[in-house]
């Protein structure tokens, strides 16, 4: 073997090494290994509820913000029919143009998002980080027509994906 052949294997070799040890150092040193879980979770901000819950398990309020008078009742009905937990209806105090909004603190985003598959991901978020509860305020403005089919609401939550923790939140560890 000639010395410009070994000369080339050591520094194939001593390269591979030196890819190792970086290797090795930077998955040692992550400092995102836990971004994104509860435990990396920066002080102060709230764990969110990112499961997705069936129809059983989700309260909501619904409230009127339409021109049309007795609106939430017959959507509370819907709903109900659908199997979720209706624990309030009424009229909300503004009116809105758009189809709906759901109003939710971090216990209720996975129910938020299995709701806005109702409105075919038309309904504008209203996450609120300061709010305690796991109930969802569905809020129906002058654009909403109709809930949508189970169909349409399958089709829906397989185009809009699975939950996530919104913006200064972190997912809380599976539920129980």
């Amino acid at each position: 073997m000639s010395f410009a052949r070994v000369r080339a294997l050591v520094v194939v070799g001593l390269l591979g090494v030196l890819a190792l040890a970086f290797v090795v150092t930077a998955i040692l040193r992550d400092t995102q290994g836990k971004a994104g879980t509860a435990e990396g979770c920066p002080e102060g901000w709230p764990l969110a509820d990112v499961t997705l819950h069936e129809p059983k398990d989700v309260k909501i309020n619904v409230f009127n913000a339409t021109d049309e008078p007795g609106r939430a009742g017959s959507v509370a009905d819907d709903f109900r029919n659908r199997k979720f937990q209706v624990k309030k209806v009424g009229n909300d105090p503004k009116g809105i143009d758009d189809v709906a909004v759901l109003r939710y603190g971090p216990k209720g985003v996975g129910s938020a998002h299995l709701l806005q598959a109702y409105f075919l991901n038309n309904a504008e978020p209203g996450y609120d980080p300061k709010r305690t509860d796991d109930v969802v305020d569905v809020v129906l403005g002058n654009g909403f027509q109709q809930l949508a089919t189970t169909t349409e609401v399958n089709q829906s939550l397989g185009d809009i994906g699975a939950p996530r923790a919104p913006k200064g939140s972190c997912p809380s560890p599976a539920a129980k």
